[in-house]
């Protein structure tokens, strides 16, 4: 009988150096997506997918995340008492109960693979999910839970994937495809960054993932890849190798790429635009700025 993926993994070791100045003295992961920080995004779409165990794998410099997941009595003692319990109840969606949570350190950057495999020891022999909270995906049934409910019926890996154009596939990792069959495609291969032109398809990995302990496996190799990194890429094609399947997943919804700035832009505003309570005003602030940019043409 199939396990159930219960685990997942979250990468944020990185600096987020195309943020700085902001990231000298904030994680990136906590940076605000309108009134949320990147990271509970996250958490709310791997909650939605029935993981129970979350798992970050932290550098130094990050202790602003961890804090953020632990309980404030005070806030919410302040709160309960001038009766802003809407409030109070948004606040909880960002408590962590005791045991849910935990933090691995990565004390070299040496890769997305490396960092999964950090966690080896809390994941043992299950399946487990990677998310990272840089791919924010607004969708009306979570991406993750999506590819649950698909990875419940093909088992082996199952990577996100979307249609890139051609030209810029070479930043992503990119599926050799076998065989489409419409939202899942099998892989013959994966390749991770490939040169310009020379990519098996369009279509990308992004930063959702449901993996079994094999790929863990394969990365005790340490085997260096594109860019010299330990890469979860490679990690991941070795497994086709060894007969075990590997499907992409085409997800609905919208990816935005909150690791730029231009991404991290755009969903600001697409996810405030979602919103009742902010959507008017700022549809009336941005009629009003293309008014004035075509009246300066």
């Amino acid at each position: 009988m199939m396990r159930k993926v219960t685990k997942a993994i979250f990468p944020v070791a990185g600096l987020g150096t195309r943020f700085l100045p902001a990231t000298k003295s904030v994680p990136k992961e906590i940076m605000t997506l309108v009134d949320r920080p990147l990271v509970q995004y996250a958490i709310d779409e791997a909650r939605a997918a029935g993981i129970k165990e979350f798992i970050f794998v932290t550098s130094r410099g990050k202790s602003a995340l961890e804090d953020y997941f632990d309980h404030n009595p005070i806030l919410e003692q302040e709160l309960r008492k001038k009766g802003k319990t809407d409030l109070l109840d948004i606040l909880k969606t960002t408590n962590m109960d005791s045991g849910a949570i935990a933090y691995i350190r990565q004390h070299k950057a040496l890769g997305l693979g490396h960092a999964v495999w950090c966690a080896r020891r809390l994941i043992g022999n299950e399946p487990f999910a990677v998310m990272l909270p840089d791919d924010v995906i607004a969708a009306e049934k979570p991406c993750l839970q999506q590819m649950v409910e698909a990875y419940a019926e093909t088992g082996g890996n199952m990577v996100a994937a979307m249609e890139v154009p051609p030209e810029k596939a070479s930043a992503y990792g990119v599926l050799d495809v076998a065989d489409d069959m419409g939202s899942v495609v099998s892989a013959r291969g994966m390749v991770e960054k490939p040169e310009p032109g020379t990519a098996p398809s369009n279509l990308a990995v992004i930063g959702r993932y449901i993996l079994g302990p094999s790929v863990l496996r394969n990365l005790n190799k340490m085997k260096q890849g594109a860019g010299g990194e330990i890469q979860l890429t490679d990690a991941i094609a070795e497994d086709i190798e060894s007969g075990t399947p590997v499907y992409g997943y085409r997800f609905r919804g919208q990816r935005f790429d909150c690791g730029s700035k231009a991404g991290f832009l755009q969903a600001t505003v697409a996810f405030a635009l979602a919103r009742e309570d902010l959507r008017d005003d700022l549809n009336r602030y941005l009629g009003e700025v293309m008014q004035t940019s075509k009246a300066a043409e």
